[in-house]
């Protein structure tokens, strides 16, 4: 890699933390393990990072906690929830939350990676395409995909890493209708269950970013997929 990606990674058990540690630095990542939720907020104020990779139950601040702390610091670093939680409710809390994926203990270092790996493609500027995408309308809100923001006048809204590039695959696509396996296999890579109940949940985080435009809809296709109806847009030739 020419630049080796800075991850968090915040567990507080010492023989997986050990375990897992030593394998993404063999993959050439550099790690900073922290063993607590509040000495992990002490040191995302210092340091920015590009993928934070949470358990859910830590000592002094528990993981859904410490991602809305994160969040309100750093609204694009993709966030990662690693637990032993099995439970749909607690997967979707930390969706709602703000965070980009979820993976249940036990868990493969490849899994890990891949995700990993998912996430730092979308961070980094591909260098076969020097030109940005530029801004694209819809309706009285503009995107910017580059920035991972949607304005609506004054008003400005950060989005994840995975809300950006789901809301781009629509715009993409806009006034047609999108199969839910489609959007499945593009912006998760795979249609598993669970991967199709976190789209129910950044569909609903995209609908509240839409809202203030009433011209905007993200339609609901029963048992088919979802087509994002817009009064205008412009997207670059890519």
């Amino acid at each position: 890699m020419e630049k080796r990606a800075r991850i968090l990674y915040v567990e507080d058990d010492p023989t997986l933390s050990f375990v897992t540690c030593d394998n993404l630095e063999q993959k050439g990542y550099r790690v900073d393990h922290i063993g607590d939720g509040q000495a992990a907020l002490e040191q995302i104020k210092q340091k920015r990072y590009d993928v934070c990779i949470l358990d859910v139950m830590l000592p002094k601040m528990d993981g859904f906690t410490l991602a809305h702390h994160i969040r309100e610091s750093d609204p694009d670093v993709p966030i990662l929830f690693l637990t032993a939680r099995s439970a749909k409710e607690d997967r979707i809390h930390g969706l709602r939350l703000g965070a980009d994926d979820y993976i249940t203990k036990p868990f493969s270092i490849e899994e890990l990676v891949l995700k990993i790996e998912v996430f730092l493609k979308r961070s980094r500027i591909n260098p076969d395409r020097e030109r940005k995408i530029e801004t694209i309308r819809l309706g009285t809100l503009v995107f910017d995909p580059s920035n991972l923001i949607l304005h609506q006048g004054t008003t400005r809204h950060s989005l994840t890493h995975r809300e950006a590039a789901l809301l781009t695959l629509f715009t993409r696509h806009s006034n047609k209708v999108i199969k839910r396996e489609e959007i499945l296999m593009e912006v998760w890579g795979n249609d598993h269950f669970f991967n199709s109940r976190s789209l129910d949940v950044f569909i609903s985080r995209l609908r509240k970013l839409l809202k203030s435009d009433p011209t905007v809809i993200l339609e609901n296709i029963h048992n088919v997929g979802y087509r994002l109806n817009i009064p205008s847009s412009e997207f670059p030739e890519l």
